[in-house]
């Protein structure tokens, strides 16, 4: 009846669609991506990679294949912030629109770093197919339906015209704005719709290097000649990217824009109108607000733009979408081997629908004072980028708390609250260093130290009771690791006799500030919230 028969299908091939692919074959499960581009990108988009993000790569095993990509040290341009001048030439007079926090060695194993998807989509590809992916460029989605069982879907061979049909446990869509697979579910979007058009023009000039005289800057706009020109450098050579923003609704059209014209437009930006310029591609593309109502309907899911859209302004676009695809891996991963609980799946929209608005609205903010559009009241909404790249919150079932403070807020606390990122903290054992970033990944891990003795037994006898993964680990003497800089119980807000349950994914899920009586008890109660189960207690009684 079905041509293949896979546990998940992955429609998209961009940064998402892979780093999905990775993920869920780290976590041990088998999937099949589809892309209707022939290969991976060969423009360098995207450039900007988070902490965060870095963190992901570093956890499923290929952060170092990703940072060897960087060229040169990519640091310093994400310090010199946003700019703005007249033309690239009167860079040295050039007004700090933003300059943005963005990791700290307190905060983070990683740092950001600058390199173009032109680069990072084949080492995710490489990855994806090594963990046990295939990856099919040059296919494309005819149509889905699903029942309660799986999904069907009908996949075209895009050069021969052979339609397939594969079945599948569950279908991610993080096929792009125009998601396919978003609009198969009939799920709607809101939001402020399009807010601009821009023209992304990918060129070479030698001569802008000097002409730029070493400043460093993530983006650099340029207002000559009426039209709003913003510049990119992140990705670490050429070609250099520039995109000027257009207007449909005075008759303009990206067919306007011949290669004359843009070589015009960016010397007129450059301030230097016989600079050589070759333009090497043009891509049209549209700076819009919108989020889907649902990241999941039955047993597909929507991640990256296909989910959520936005100005690019902030560089959540990618990164966001990454996240989206370790939140729902995990779980996937989870329910697959049979460990999870249905409930688990449906904290991923809970989750991440939260945090793809307030990133879309975020970006939003940014957009408008980069246009010169924000008055005071837009200025005060907007909070730092690090606060949006690591110190989002997740609410959920699968969070183990009575707080409910906003996903975002200001100022960044990394203090072990259930529903944040866990704490980095430096850890020594044996002579190796390690960050508590490093400890999380296919299992839920129960932080203890020497004082709480109840806690880790506790844990250990649960953890040979259930088929939910947990391990134990005591920080401190005697313990497993020694914590090398402060204290751990401080940093994650418990006394010496508490604990903390982190999910695999980084996420605090539960912490109890002190001992507490019937220690199994308890465990069980939250295992079986953070897993989205009913057995780990029925167990322990």
């Amino acid at each position: 009846m079905y041509d293949e028969n896979v546990p998940v299908l992955i429609v998209g091939g961009g940064p998402v669609g892979l780093s999905t692919a990775v993920f869920l074959g780290r976590h041990g499960i088998r999937s099949l991506l589809v892309e209707k581009r022939a290969d991976t990108s060969l423009l360098p988009r995207a450039p900007g990679l988070q902490a965060r993000t870095m963190e992901l790569f570093r956890a499923a095993g290929l952060g170092r294949e990703i940072r060897a990509l960087e060229i040169g040290d990519s640091h310093p341009f994400f310090e010199g912030g946003i700019l703005r001048v007249n033309t690239f030439s009167e860079i040295v007079d050039a007004e700090v629109l933003e300059a943005p926090s963005l990791d700290g060695p307190d905060i983070s194993p990683e740092r950001v770093m600058g390199c173009g998807q032109d680069r990072y989509e084949v080492v995710l590809a490489g990855k994806a197919r090594e963990f046990g992916c295939e990856v099919r460029f040059a296919s494309r989605l005819r149509s889905i339906e699903q029942d309660d069982d799986g999904v069907t879907a009908h996949v075209e061979d895009v050069e021969t015209g052979v339609v397939r049909t594969v079945r599948a446990s569950y279908l991610v869509g993080a096929d792009g704005a125009g998601s396919s697979v978003r609009r198969a579910l009939g799920v709607s979007r809101s939001g402020r719709g399009t807010v601009f058009n821009a023209l992304s023009i990918y060129f070479r000039a030698p001569e802008l290097e000097e002409i730029l005289a070493d400043r460093p800057f993530i983006l650099c706009y340029a207002t000559a000649g009426g039209t709003m020109t913003g510049l990119s450098r992140l990705h670490g050579r050429d070609p250099w990217l520039a995109a000027p923003v257009y207007h449909p609704e005075k008759g303009e059209s990206p067919a306007d824009f011949t290669d004359e014209r843009c070589v015009e437009i960016v010397r007129t930006a450059s301030g230097k109108p016989d600079m050589r310029v070759e333009i090497m591609a043009k891509v049209p593309w549209e700076g819009s607000q919108l989020v889907a109502e649902h990241f999941r309907v039955g047993r597909v899911f929507l991640a990256g733009d296909a989910a959520h859209v936005h100005p690019p302004a902030g560089g959540f676009g990618a990164n966001t979408g990454i996240h989206d695809a370790h939140n729902l891996a995990w779980k996937l991963a989870a329910t697959l081997h049979g460990w999870a609980g249905a409930e688990l799946l449906d904290t991923y929209h809970d989750e991440r629908h939260a945090v793809g608005e307030a990133m879309a609205e975020q970006a939003m903010v940014r957009n408008r004072i980069r246009h010169g559009y924000a008055g005071d009241e837009v200025r005060a909404r907007m909070v730092d980028d690090i606060i949006i790249t690591l110190g989002y919150r997740y609410r959920s079932q699968a969070v183990v708390t009575e707080e409910h403070r906003p996903v975002l807020t200001a100022p960044l606390e990394l203090t072990g609250e259930p529903g944040t990122r866990a704490p980095h903290l430096w850890l020594e054992r044996d002579g190796e260093r390690l960050s508590t970033i490093d400890l999380f990944w296919d299992s839920f891990v129960l932080l203890t130290g020497p004082e709480g003795a109840a806690w880790h037994e506790a844990a250990g006898r649960l953890a040979g009771r259930t088929a939910v993964p947990l391990r134990v680990v005591r920080i401190g003497a005697g313990g497993d690791y020694a914590a090398v800089d402060g204290d751990w119980a401080a940093a994650f807000g418990v006394s010496a006799r508490g604990a903390v349950l982190v999910r695999p994914d980084a996420f605090v899920a539960w912490r109890s500030g002190d001992g507490r009586p019937e220690p199994e008890k308890v465990l069980a109660d939250v295992l079986d919230q953070a897993a989205g189960t009913a057995t780990v207690a029925a167990m322990a009684r």
